[in-house]
């Protein structure tokens, strides 16, 4: 078995420290960071650091990869009926299911009221978003139906400026309070 990375073994705020920097740093300048962990007190060498530095870079890749095509299927597919967050509560359970199965977690260790509670929190949270969604689509469809509405019962067609430019001061002021 493998040691266990010193990385990991940092105090948790310098591994946030270290995190950050290596972020604002590109994932570059390693000689730089041993140094500065050095003063802090921490021994750990530049090919550790490149080794942790390589797979957090890719870790947060990924991330980024799943933010943008989730981002890319919530604009694609409206959910009213909360079918993403159920989905995600399914995968969560999956995903820990498997994780727990065939992984080497002393399953004795885990939090799963901790677990537990963050799923709920996230379901908990889409709630007043999609109520928020429904209730701007709402008013956008009657502001348009009502400027639709006054366009064919015989309004002025000089005024139709005037009408857009109140419909879009409409449109736009629903995201207001």
């Amino acid at each position: 078995m493998p040691r266990r990375s010193k990385v990991l073994a940092l105090p948790t705020a310098v591994k946030a420290w270290l995190d950050d920097a290596l972020v604002k740093n590109n994932f570059s300048a390693y000689e730089q960071l041993e140094a500065e962990l050095k003063a802090r007190g921490h021994s750990i060498g530049k090919s550790s650091l490149q080794r942790y530095g390589s797979d957090f870079e890719a870790q947060l890749a990924e991330l980024k990869v799943v933010s943008d095509q989730a981002r890319a299927v919530v604009e694609a597919s409206p959910d009213d009926a909360d079918d993403m967050t159920q989905a995600l509560v399914r995968l969560v359970q999956q995903k820990t299911f498997r994780l727990l199965r065939d992984s080497e977690i002393d399953p004795t260790k885990v939090n799963f009221e901790k677990l537990s509670l963050n799923v709920a929190r996230l379901a908990r949270a889409s709630v007043p978003l999609k109520r928020f969604a429904a209730e701007t689509r709402a008013k956008l469809k009657a502001v348009l139906d009502a400027a639709e509405k006054e366009v064919a019962g015989g309004g002025e067609q000089q005024d139709a400026l005037a009408l857009l430019k109140r419909v879009r001061e409409e449109a736009y002021g629903i995201f207001e309070d």
